[in-house]
């Protein structure tokens, strides 16, 4: 296996990260966030795919291969559920899981709506960064520590309407089989054990180990 790696990094060049991409996230880093800001508000940067999006800016800037690493772990699959449930609705009129059912709503300005289409290529930059810079082994255990923070920050301090990373209940639809805490508890568990640590044992398994 380590040698078609080899053979592949090495016609791709060296395990640097071309200015033209930095500077083209970076712009649209600039773009997204007073436009975002002024829309949802502050408190929709918590999602885990804007965090990402940060996280993956300052990861290609450093050429961080830890960065890069946790931001891959974090939303690999669930951006691949986000262009699922799109794809899903855009081809075939079918409502799945509605995950990105705020795309088809004509309320939110469609300039607003294409600056969303940032969860589509997102997480192959992420991967693609990891490729080249390769993939740090901490990762999950700094992702599912940082998820930890952030899930509680959003079960404590944000509007139960806002739903943010669904500490109120999957999908954006409240819950109330289980108290609060509990769900918020298993909902942690939930996210490092069957969404970060697949991707973990992936990412080993297909990546390069970092240098």
């Amino acid at each position: 296996m380590a040698d078609w790696q080899e053979l592949l990094r090495s016609a791709l060049g060296p395990g640097t990260i071309p200015v033209s991409i930095k500077v083209a996230t970076t712009l649209f880093v600039c773009v997204l966030v007073p436009v975002y800001w002024r829309h949802y508000g502050p408190a929709n940067f918590l999602w885990f795919s804007d965090i990402a999006l940060f996280g993956g800016l300052i990861a290609i800037w450093l050429e961080s291969s830890l960065l890069a690493s946790v931001q891959a772990v974090s939303v690999t699959v669930l951006e691949l559920v986000w262009l699922g449930d799109f794809l899903t609705r855009l081809i075939l009129r079918i409502e799945t899981i509605a995950i990105a059912k705020y795309m088809f709503d004509r309320k939110i300005p469609l300039f607003i709506r294409g600056l969303s289409l940032f969860h589509v290529w997102l997480p192959p930059l992420l991967l693609w960064t990891v490729w080249r810079l390769g993939y740090d082994r901490r990762a999950w255990l700094v992702q599912t520590l940082l998820a930890c923070v952030v899930l509680l920050v959003c079960f404590c301090f944000t509007h139960r309407t806002q739903n943010i990373n669904w500490v109120f209940g999957l999908w954006g639809k409240e819950q109330s089989r289980l108290p609060p805490v509990l769900y918020l508890v298993c909902l942690m568990i939930g996210f490092s054990v069957c969404v970060y640590l697949p991707t973990h044992f992936a990412l080993l398994a297909i990546m390069p180990a970092r240098c």
